[in-house]
């Protein structure tokens, strides 16, 4: 077994080792060999299907590797997918179902931020701890009106205070912003005004993006006109993409700065020359090739990376948040206790809600008070170079 292999293999069973020592104190004790039954509702098509689709592969792996670990003390996880079709209202029929089911542990919700938010009610009103992979703040607050919701993305305060931090050190006075039109946009905006403000840097013109438009050339045509020193885009992959190309043919020969939700494939592709020399803000699991593995915690990161790179011919930066949603159920789930076989959802959200975890995305902590766990500490700079990410300096 290679050294970084069996330093992922000690890290796993670390994660869970805790949680299983009081279960093997009292032999007498019946063993619960009951699956842990995740269930996910995901873009699997529609406007948001790549990302979606990136979740459900890293959801299978992550199950298929704690299947295999032997860390989970007898008990298995059992994954279930429903396709919300990037829509609200079918993902909502999706969470009625599965908080229905008396055998369902936990959900997993994708990256579409109108589906958590509209779907917070009734995840609170069925007692059913979720995790959503969507980066909006309503996800999880007003925490005390969504004491079963939990978050796992980059947070918009985190991403703009470290963009404005790399717009500073490239010497960019005057900026243009393109930013999705929801909440999670609308929200970037604000943090960034905030800190634009705070840092002496004036905004241009702002302009917003639909996540089903793929024709973004009106909008970044008016938000670079005036040459402004940079141009930063707030959107999901497919549009940051197209807007880097628009800007390219529009002739701005100003920077790009990306926030984290713009991150998708570690390759560039068609994007790859109106890319060059981006910066983007995300966590250090996207360019872990890039890393030394000094701690068993980044061993494991680079071990996730090649193994779904390996698994997929690629990677996909935000495969790392559906992984640590299915690690973090899956600890609380065996933390939780309980009868055997019986499904402790009070006792999951009890748990998540105090989970640390060094994680594939970085430094976790839940707290009452914060159901957003991923650590400011996590985001890091990124280049584009020669059509791919690669870690800046």
């Amino acid at each position: 077994m290679s050294p970084i292999r069996s330093a992922t293999a000690a890290a796993l069973a670390s994660a869970v080792l805790a949680t299983t020592l009081t279960a093997c104190q009292f032999g007498g004790e019946e063993r619960d060999t009951s699956p842990i039954v995740i269930a996910a509702d995901l873009e699997l098509s529609g406007a948001s299907a790549a990302v979606g689709k990136a979740y459900q592969r890293a959801l299978e792996l992550k199950v298929e590797q704690l299947n295999s670990s032997g860390a989970l003390n007898g008990r298995r996880v059992e994954l279930t997918i429903k396709d919300n079709r990037s829509d609200a209202s079918e993902s909502l029929r999706n969470i009625n179902d599965f908080g229905d089911d008396a055998k369902v542990s936990a959900i997993i919700m994708g990256g579409c931020n109108e589906c958590a938010v509209g779907a917070v009610r009734t995840i609170d009103e069925k007692r059913v701890p979720t995790i959503a992979l969507a980066p909006s703040g309503a996800v999880t607050n007003p925490v005390g009106q969504r004491r079963y919701v939990f978050k796992l993305a980059p947070n918009a305060a985190d991403n703009a205070a470290a963009l404005t931090g790399e717009l500073r050190r490239g010497g960019a006075t005057e900026v243009g912003v393109l930013h999705s039109d929801d909440d999670y946009g609308r929200e970037g905006l604000a943090a960034l005004q905030r800190e634009f403000g705070k840092a002496g840097v004036k905004v241009r013109r702002v302009e917003r993006v639909r996540a089903t438009d793929t024709d973004v050339a009106r909008q970044v045509t008016a938000v670079t006109t005036g040459d402004p020193d940079a141009l930063v885009l707030w959107t999901p992959p497919e549009q940051a993409s197209l807007a880097a190309v628009a800007a390219q043919s529009a002739g701005f020969d100003g920077s790009l700065y990306l926030d984290a939700s713009a991150a998708g494939d570690l390759f560039l592709g068609q994007a790859a020359r109106a890319t060059e020399r981006a910066t983007l803000v995300f966590t250090q699991t996207m360019v872990i090739d890039d890393v030394i593995a000094t701690t068993p915690a980044k061993a494991a990161r680079r071990q996730w990376f090649q193994d779904y790179t390996a698994r997929f011919g690629g990677y996909h930066g935000s495969s790392s948040f559906a992984a640590d949603a299915v690690q973090l159920i899956a600890d609380a789930a065996l933390r939780a206790g309980g009868k055997p076989g019986a499904v402790n959802r009070d006792g999951i959200r009890d748990v998540l809600e105090t989970s640390q975890l060094d994680g594939l995305s970085g430094p976790i902590r839940m707290t009452p008070d914060n159901h957003s766990g991923l650590m400011p500490q996590a985001l890091t700079t990124l280049v584009a170079r020669n059509g791919r990410w690669r870690l800046a300096g």
